[in-house]
């Protein structure tokens, strides 16, 4: 908080030269992304006039007299509709960062189309409707020559020989001409092999460093990413459990005429003071614990944290995917870069229209993408009617919450995890990340996943079309609209 005593220790010590500067450079900056500056930075640094306080019973003069304004009171750019400011009584005054860049910045963009639009006509709509054309979009990207060449060489190699060059890790347009080769026979096997070398080498890896062996001829299906209530990965174990009660009902035949076998791998870390967060990666290892050990399920399920998370681990996961869970809450995910890795590797995306997804499933086709869930213009409607009391939870939902309180992971308490999904309010209730309303959507999507997996002919064209629809999303076309459209410089060509 800015207060006299901080405004009088500056200026004595430094002078007002260095904030004049500063105002100089604030106006010159181009933004990325997310933040009124005054005429002076100077002005951050004095405090606003005390205004008598007013009395709320103080009875108002009824007049029809029409007071004149200031001229200089008149907004300089186009007029927008006045909105009154809803500041609670005696806020501390404090610089809001997100606005001082806004006004400051030559350019504001989000990272993904939604996210964008998000920022345009929520986050900052106000100044959006005065300076449309300084908010922009520039969409993520990620480097085809570390997420293909470096760390899939056998897919690198396969693409190379039929797109007829390797100059695709340099223009990733030509990724796109594997679209005429979905459907050939001797690529889909080349393709199947080069999946199956990879996941060999997660297999062994796995071994290494949790004990646990896996098949290879599982499915590999992996959600891999910094553990937040918002990415909810406490979704997926949920599926996952729901998939193991089913499994436990039925006979040995009827769980392997039903469910295709899979190898669930999670990994990512939880910020130190991020308690729900750790509370979710216990969970995973105690479901992991008790299904991995359960003799009548086999191979059928496994389910594996990865320790220790990084990009090394990564580089050797995203090659070996088959399918990986994008599965944020709606509207909360700005754009994310681990699902154009997966994508770039043949992946298949179970998730949400959130963050790049959107664009991606544009790109790769509606048939090769499997989309669950709410939209993120459905969000604040569905918070409001949980707290209205009017949501009705899934049956299958209230099952699974009543299998995990059995103790049947063992003997921990989960009711604080369990807990932040009930009730219609109250902090760390109410399930605001809409866990419970998704849930329903989400294990339907997951059999149309075990349907699709069986037919490895449709699965394979569908990891073609993926790697294909993923040229859009090179770092390179990122970094040339940045240079292009905000920065204003050209690329130089070295001899």
């Amino acid at each position: 908080m800015i207060d006299q005593q901080l405004i009088n220790e500056i200026i004595s010590e430094y002078g007002t030269s260095d904030l004049d500067m500063l105002g100089k450079k604030l106006n010159a900056m181009r933004i990325l992304e997310n933040f009124d500056l005054p005429s002076s930075v100077a002005e951050l640094f004095t405090k606003p006039k005390e205004t008598p306080a007013v009395d709320p019973n103080a009875e108002v003069e009824d007049s029809d007299e029409v007071v004149p304004g200031d001229e200089k009171d008149q907004p300089a750019e186009k007029e927008i509709e006045p909105v009154k400011a809803v500041d609670p009584p005696r806020a501390p005054k404090m610089v809001r960062m997100a606005n001082l860049c806004v006004v400051g910045g030559h350019a504001v963009n989000g990272v993904a189309e939604i996210h964008s639009d998000i920022v345009k006509e929520d986050v900052f709509n106000d100044f959006y409707k005065i300076w449309p054309d300084k908010f922009q979009n520039k969409t993520n990207g990620v480097t085809p020559r570390r997420w293909i060449r470096f760390c899939n060489p056998a897919l690198s190699n396969i693409i190379t020989k039929w797109v007829g060059t390797d100059d695709w890790v340099l223009n990733t347009e030509k990724l796109s001409e594997l679209r005429k080769f979905a459907d050939n026979e001797d690529l889909q096997r080349e393709w199947r092999e080069a999946k199956r070398s990879n996941k060999l080498k997660v297999a062994s890896f796995i071994k290494e460093r949790t004990g646990y062996s896996v098949s290879p001829n599982s499915m590999f299906d992996i959600q891999v990413k910094r553990i937040h209530e918002y990415k909810r990965q406490l979704l997926n174990i949920l599926g996952i459990v729901y998939r193991y009660k089913q499994m436990k009902q039925m006979s040995s035949a009827e769980r392997e005429a039903k469910f295709v076998p899979r190898v669930c791998i999670f990994g990512g870390k939880a910020f130190a003071t991020y308690v729900q967060a750790k509370r979710i990666v216990k969970f995973i290892t105690d479901v992991g614990a008790t299904i991995n050990h359960d003799s009548e399920i086999g191979d059928l399920l496994k389910v594996i944290f990865v320790p220790d998370y990084n990009v090394t681990v990564a580089e050797m996961l995203i090659p070996a995917s088959e399918l990986s869970q994008h599965i944020s809450t709606a509207g909360m995910e700005a754009s994310g870069t681990s699902n154009m890795k997966f994508s770039m590797n043949g992946c298949i995306i179970i998730g949400t229209l959130d963050g790049a997804n959107v664009e991606i499933r544009q790109e790769v086709g509606d048939e090769n993408f499997f989309l669950f869930g709410a939209k993120a213009h459905e969000i604040a409607e569905l918070r409001k009617e949980r707290a209205e009391g009017k949501f009705v939870p899934d049956e299958r939902f209230e099952e699974v919450k009543k299998f995990i309180r059995s103790r049947a992971f063992g003997s921990n308490n989960y009711d604080e995890l369990i807990g932040s999904l009930e009730g219609n309010e109250g902090f760390g209730r109410a399930d605001y990340f809409l866990v419970g309303k998704d849930f329903p959507s989400y294990i339907e999507c997951q059999e149309k996943v075990d349907e699709a997996y069986r037919d490895q002919k449709r699965w394979t064209r569908m990891s073609i079309m993926n790697t294909a629809g993923s040229y859009k999303f090179s770092s390179d076309r990122t970094i040339h609209e940045y240079a292009k459209d905000i920065w204003n410089i050209q690329p130089v060509v070295f001899p």
